[in-house]
């Protein structure tokens, strides 16, 4: 039977994916459609972006379920299709791996608005469209929640109470921070810290924490993220920093951080203790494949125990 992921990661240290909206675009999506329609409509697609990941090393592949709620999908005449799209995109990342080991992670984004009283929102509301595609990602297969990309308390719970009804293994709690103005420090658009996000994760019964996306939050702050992560909980913590700051070229948005810059900054995160390293926004499969070849050396230096299979593209 295979290990609970956050047991697993306790072990050695696992490697992420990267960015799939960016992916996504690259591959054809037009800006404001649909990319979680595609797990329907362009399978194939969906699965030529993991399959490269897996390609690349990825251990874990995060679902093209981001804005999978209904709210989300609502939003583009979709919302009829919460279940099937979910569902297709634990099969897709499933079918990554080609039969090797590797886990799913199946993915619930913000559902892009404010709770009332700020915004037109119930909280009933939302935690119902998280329970719906929660139940569809564990009932598709997934070996765990990720709750990412959240700037709330309020919404972060919600997300990890619907996995926890769901049923699911287990369950990451994923937070984006933005650098303050002066450089000087990082929080969330709603004004969490690092340390009140982690502590807040973990009494509410979240198995990893972590960190994705956010203004600034390269390389160098999510080594510090880390390290505010670990003086407060013992939790196992995931990173997936961007690659490097957004920029318009040609009317198109591209990260300036390459493969060769960004990969400088593995080697000190998992020297910190993190345990599953990813990338996020505007990062490729040519990141990943940096990211693995440091992951080896990391691996093979503190001769952690290694598969004998490793054209797998997984550490067992």
């Amino acid at each position: 039977m295979k290990k609970l992921l956050h047991e697993t990661v306790l072990e050695r240290p696992l490697l992420g994916d990267g960015a799939m909206g960016t992916q996504l675009m690259l591959a054809g999506l037009e800006q404001g459609h649909c990319g979680e329609a595609w797990n329907l409509t362009h399978p194939e697609r969906v699965l030529g972006i993991q399959r490269r990941y897996v390609e690349a090393g990825s251990d874990c592949i995060i679902t093209n379920t981001f804005g999978g709620s209904r709210i989300m999908l609502n939003r583009h005449g979709e919302a009829e299709h919460v279940a099937a799209i979910n569902k297709a995109g634990v099969e897709i990342a499933r079918q990554a791996f080609d039969g090797r080991e590797g886990y799913v992670l199946g993915d619930i984004g913000p559902f892009g608005g404010l709770l009332e009283p700020f915004g037109e929102f119930t909280e009933a509301q939302v935690r119902s469209a998280f329970e719906e595609q929660a139940a569809a990602l564990v009932e598709g297969g997934a070996d765990a929640i990720i709750v990412e990309t959240q700037t709330s308390l309020e919404e972060l719970l919600i997300g990890i109470e619907a996995a926890q009804k769901a049923g699911a293994k287990c369950i990451i709690g994923s937070m984006a921070y933005d650098v303050t103005l002066d450089g000087s420090n990082f929080r969330t658009i709603m004004g969490v810290d690092p340390e009140r996000a982690a502590k807040y994760m973990e009494e509410h019964g979240a198995h990893i924490v972590a960190l994705n996306c956010g203004t600034g939050m390269d390389m160098p702050r999510a080594l510090m993220a880390v390290a505010r992560y670990k003086s407060v909980t013992s939790l196992p913590v995931m990173v997936q920093p961007n690659a490097g700051k957004p920029r318009l070229v040609n009317m198109k948005i591209v990260y300036d951080e390459t493969p060769e810059q960004m990969v400088t900054g593995v080697m000190p995160l998992l020297e910190a203790g993190a345990n599953i390293v990813g990338a996020c926004c505007g990062s490729t499969p040519e990141h990943i494949s940096a990211f693995r070849r440091v992951m080896d050396l990391f691996l093979e230096t503190n001769r952690t125990p290694r598969s004998t299979a490793r054209k797998s593209n997984f550490v067992t």
